[in-house]
């Protein structure tokens, strides 16, 4: 009998002791710096910057070995036949077949012309106001943007008006559009601020999302836009987190910023990244908005962006890929 106690009472410490494990593997234990300290750390880098060749090349192998976003970035009809099952990223046991009704959708291959040269990856942070970075922005050879951010006359000295890509969560068609539903001649007119661009959106990575991606794009195409919509793969999503959190990002899910600029970096020979600042000071010490336009919140405990900021700051001291803060000279 006695036997049998301590025995259960093994089972049951050893069964807590890899709770505790699994535990601090998804949420490790560790301390973040303080906004004040970040800012320190960026004022005593300064403005100087080296580009790093050999760390670019490190990176986009990294990338290519983990995530082939060359071939894997979009759903296309050459890795996405008639019958595949895609198993959405964002949720699981849901997953769609592909078929009649979407194979044609899909373009029929990676549509850019690679590699890329210079790339501007924009978020959408406060820190781009008053930053004067729009020309430099559009200077690029294929600039990339989040989540269908406005680009009126009032913000382009900041934030430019070029664009050859823009990723459109479904949230955002959901909320700002109504989910496509009653009227698509909004979203269609508010589509060409972003030119002859490629539309990203990620329609396969939760179930609620896919019905309105879908209605985007049929939007766009019957009213002969000259806008292409590329379905992010999710297989590519999934891979890109799975290397973020083995490179210190623990997440419920990456930013769309941070998929851009994994993207970028697999792609593009050189990679600047602009209006990435999660805090709520800037290198001045004042108040810094969430977004450039807004002052609106993310959910709390969805996104990492102080991790992710710290791990584009590592790249950005080592010369991989370029952070702009501030203003651009």
């Amino acid at each position: 009998m006695l036997v049998r106690c301590a025995r259960s009472r093994l089972s049951v410490w050893a069964a807590l002791g890899v709770l505790v494990l699994c535990w601090l593997y998804i949420f490790p234990v560790y301390r973040l710096p303080s906004d004040k300290e970040i800012v320190d750390e960026v004022l005593r880098q300064g403005a100087a910057w080296s580009k790093n060749l050999t760390g670019i090349g490190l990176y986009r192998n990294l990338i290519t070995k983990c995530c082939d976003p060359k071939r894997m970035f979009a759903v296309t009809k050459e890795n996405s036949p008639m019958g595949k099952v895609l198993w959405y990223d964002g949720e699981f046991y849901h997953s769609h077949t592909v078929n009649n009704e979407t194979y044609p959708l899909f373009v029929q291959e990676t549509p850019l012309q690679l590699p890329l040269k210079k790339c501007s990856v924009v978020g959408n942070g406060g820190v781009l106001k008053n930053s004067g970075c729009g020309r430099d922005i559009d200077q690029a050879d294929f600039v990339m943007r989040c989540n269908l951010p406005p680009l009126s006359k009032e913000y382009t000295e900041d934030v430019g008006s070029r664009t050859n890509l823009v990723t459109a969560n479904p949230s955002i068609i959901e909320k700002r559009f109504q989910s496509l539903l009653w009227s698509r001649k909004a979203f269609v007119e508010s589509m060409k601020a972003y030119g002859s661009s490629y539309v990203y959106m990620p329609a396969f990575s939760m179930k609620p999302g896919t019905d309105p991606s879908l209605r985007a794009y049929h939007a766009l195409a019957d009213f002969s836009s000259n806008q292409t919509v590329l379905f992010a793969n999710p297989d590519f999503l999934k891979s890109v987190g799975k290397f973020w959190k083995a490179h210190g990002v623990h997440a419920k899910r990456l930013s769309t910023g941070l998929f851009l600029v994994s993207l970028a970096l697999g792609l593009c020979e050189e990679v600047t990244a602009y209006g990435f600042w999660p805090f709520s000071v800037g290198l001045d010490e004042q108040p810094v908005s969430h977004h450039y336009y807004d002052n609106v919140l993310p959910f709390s405990g969805f996104h990492a962006m102080p991790e992710e900021f710290l791990r584009l700051w590592h790249l950005h001291k080592s010369g991989t890929l370029r952070l702009r803060i501030g203003r651009c000279p």
